[in-house]
């Protein structure tokens, strides 16, 4: 299976980077306006650039990487200019006068010319390499939530929460003063494979640093913490981050206590679940899950493939094996008394056509019937 990253450019001239795992599919769902937010303010759209990955982690490292560029450096790789796209990624006291490009300002009719060619580009074979620092891999996307987990107390919790990020979709996670220091020897086990999150958490002394760039802050809570905020159901969290409005950090306590007042109050809104009044208390990455969840199912994650169910068999076939049984339970005396024989043979027909049998699964059972009609038939004589 393939995943891409993309590049789309929009009618004001702007270019949205994203990433999926049906090309095709999502770029059509992008030009119809299905995918609600930048674009769909923005059509039309035209694909610019994609690149295929052998996974989707590498992918969204490579939309990541890409999202952080500047606008001249995602035109020199929609070009397939990678020596122009080297010129961009270094510092600009380091870079060659050779090559002749402004990223200052530029007056309207240039940077008009410049969106007009960049609308009849098309996709190039130039390929992105592993990203070479941890500010390039930073994700800009303000639909994608930043997890944060206040004096979280074990590694093993730290890791299975990172696992349930990644299944999500979720890579930005920040760590609030740990316990027991960063990083820890238990995550890595814990996490099962999602040590993309791990090698790129960050750690912080306090809330107040770990949320400092973040322009809408939730945490979650099940308890009453006597503070007047807004409260949201984490599907209702997930439609507001969605719809936009800067980075979003959601905030999750420690294992023993959860967030602290001090920490609620950092936070605009409060996320909380219906829950069991008398049972209150949840894992920290079953919370995780919870809330990622509800953020992903707005998302394009690979879901298990569907698969065609064989077509129901025919009235004459499915007739044919409820014949078959009958005459086993009549050679067997079922039927008795005979006054309510209708009645059985009712009930059993009413059963037998409930689950909308494909032609296999006919032929399965009346060979399991014949099966059972010969041992019946079988005589023991004595020896």
């Amino acid at each position: 299976m393939s995943f891409w990253a993309y590049i789309l450019h929009c009618s004001d001239g702007s270019y949205y980077t994203g990433h999926t795992d049906d090309l095709e599919r999502r770029i059509s769902q992008h030009q119809s306006g299905e995918v609600k937010g930048y674009t769909s303010t923005r059509l039309p759209i035209s694909l610019v650039w994609s690149q295929d990955f052998g996974s989707r982690i590498e992918a969204i490292e490579a939309e990541v990487q890409v999202k952080d560029w500047s606008r001249a450096k995602k035109q020199a790789l929609i070009r397939g200019d990678w020596g122009l796209v080297s010129h961009f990624a270094k510092p600009p006291s380091r870079r060659s006068s050779r090559h002749d490009v402004s990223t200052g300002s530029t007056s309207a009719r240039d940077e008009r010319a410049g969106e007009n060619e960049s609308r009849n580009l098309t996709p190039t074979p130039v390929r992105i390499e592993p990203v070479s620092s941890e500010a390039e891999i930073r994700r800009r996307d303000v639909t994608t939530p930043t997890i944060i987990l206040v004096r979280p107390q074990l590694g093993e919790n730290i890791g299975k929460a990172a696992r349930a990020m990644l299944n999500f979709g979720l890579t930005d996670l920040r760590l609030v003063a740990p316990r027991d220091g960063w990083p820890n020897p238990d995550a890595g086990p814990a996490a099962a494979g999602a040590d993309i999150v791990l090698e790129r958490a960050q750690v912080y002394e306090t809330v107040a640093e770990a949320v400092a760039d973040c322009d809408q802050i939730y945490a979650t809570t099940v308890r009453k913490r006597g503070v007047v905020k807004p409260v949201m159901s984490p599907d209702e969290a997930a439609e507001t981050i969605w719809a936009g409005g800067g980075r979003t950090a959601i905030l999750f306590g420690p294992e023993r206590s959860g967030l602290e007042n001090e920490d609620v109050a950092v936070a605009r809104t409060i996320i909380t679940v219906p829950i069991n009044p008398e049972f209150g208390s949840l894992n920290l990455a079953q919370a995780v899950i919870l809330v990622a969840y509800e953020w992903s199912k707005r998302a394009e994650l690979a879901s298990p493939p569907k698969v065609d169910l064989d077509p129901p068999a025919p009235q004459g076939e499915l007739d044919g094996m409820i014949g078959q049984l009958d005459a086993m339970l009549e050679s067997a005396g079922h039927f008795e008394p005979k006054a309510r024989a209708h009645i059985d043979r009712w009930t059993i027909r009413s059963i037998l056509t409930k689950p909308g049998w494909s032609a296999q699964e006919v032929r399965t059972l009346r060979g399991v019937l014949r099966s059972l009609n010969r041992k019946n038939r079988v005589v023991v004589t004595p020896d």
